[in-house]
């Protein structure tokens, strides 16, 4: 694989939607074996159609091929149910693909959700250790960063608190903060980041860049916001109704993104507050088929 860390080969995944529902395996075994013999779904009420194979086949994923090099920074980005967190999942082995196979060299940390890995009942210092062993480090190893993993994370008041009581911020920093200090070739960040302040956002934007351009580490990021994007990622795959429809410089990415077509209830921001190499003289909007919304000006962004 070279200096390719993650390499993706004709990559599907398909969800039987309607299969499970009942709320227990018996009677979804009832439900499947009385279908599987011609009768009638003992679990249905009268009159009502059996929820077993009612909605198909559903492909969150459909034939993705893609590499990652080591020491990219990359953005994968597309609308609500494009199949990004699906993509995560499977390269942090939550779940299996349907086909395909995905290959991947050194170790990888995740942060998909909130909580992601934590045990509720453990101390945040607990849990520090529980996610290093799990990456494989030895207890002196964790030790050695500890100090430095609660400082990011804001939380030394709380360390010995069982992380069931922390808020969601505070679930996000601690998590994030084991994530990038605890030794792992690649990082994996969904939208989990949005939880936090502005604050520990530009924090955490400029310690994956860090950990990128000092130590080569991957970092993979998804975001809706195109802005946080821009900045940290140099290389960009573009999803789209399971598909991989555009990859390469991030710039271009983006711009093919937004080229595409908005949905009517959403918003594109440009935040020029922190970006010297984008200055806005004038704006316009040229409505095609589909409008876009009103062009309104907010302080140093542009809404469209």
């Amino acid at each position: 694989m070279s200096n390719t860390v993650i390499k993706v080969e004709n990559l599907s995944k398909m969800y039987h939607l309607g299969v499970i529902g009942y709320g227990t395996l018996r009677e979804d075994l009832r439900s499947w074996w009385n279908l599987k013999r011609g009768k009638e779904d003992p679990n249905t009420k009268i009159g009502e159609k059996s929820r077993l194979g009612e909605h198909g086949e559903f492909w969150a994923l459909r034939d993705i091929n893609l590499e990652i090099k080591q020491g990219d920074r990359v953005g994968i980005i597309g609308r609500n149910g494009a199949g990004k967190s699906t993509l995560l999942k499977i390269m942090s082995r939550i779940t299996a693909p349907t086909s395909g196979n995905i290959k991947i060299k050194g170790k990888l940390a995740s942060l998909l959700e909130v909580g992601t890995g934590f045990h509720g009942e453990l101390t945040g210092r607990e849990n520090i250790f529980l996610n290093g062993a799990i990456l494989g480090m030895k207890r002196r190893e964790i030790q050695r960063k500890l100090d430095e993993i609660v400082e990011f994370a804001g939380v030394s008041e709380f360390v010995d608190t069982p992380v069931k009581r922390y808020s969601s911020g505070m679930y996000v920093r601690l998590g994030f903060s084991v994530a990038a200090h605890l030794t792992s070739e690649i990082l994996v960040v969904d939208e989990v980041l949005a939880v936090g302040d502005a604050d520990f956002q530009k924090k955490a934007i400029e310690k994956m860049k860090m950990l990128s351009q000092n130590f080569g580490r991957t970092v993979i990021f998804v975001s809706h916001g195109m802005n946080v994007i821009g900045k940290l990622c140099n290389f960009g795959f573009h999803l789209d109704k399971g598909e991989l429809i555009n990859s390469g410089e991030i710039s271009k990415v983006i711009g093919g993104y937004l080229s595409s077509g908005l949905d009517a209830d959403e918003h594109v921001f440009f935040d020029t507050s922190e970006n010297d190499h984008i200055q806005f003289e004038s704006a316009s909007i040229k409505l095609g088929e589909s409008e876009f919304g009103n062009l309104v000006f907010v302080g140093g962004s542009i809404i469209i």
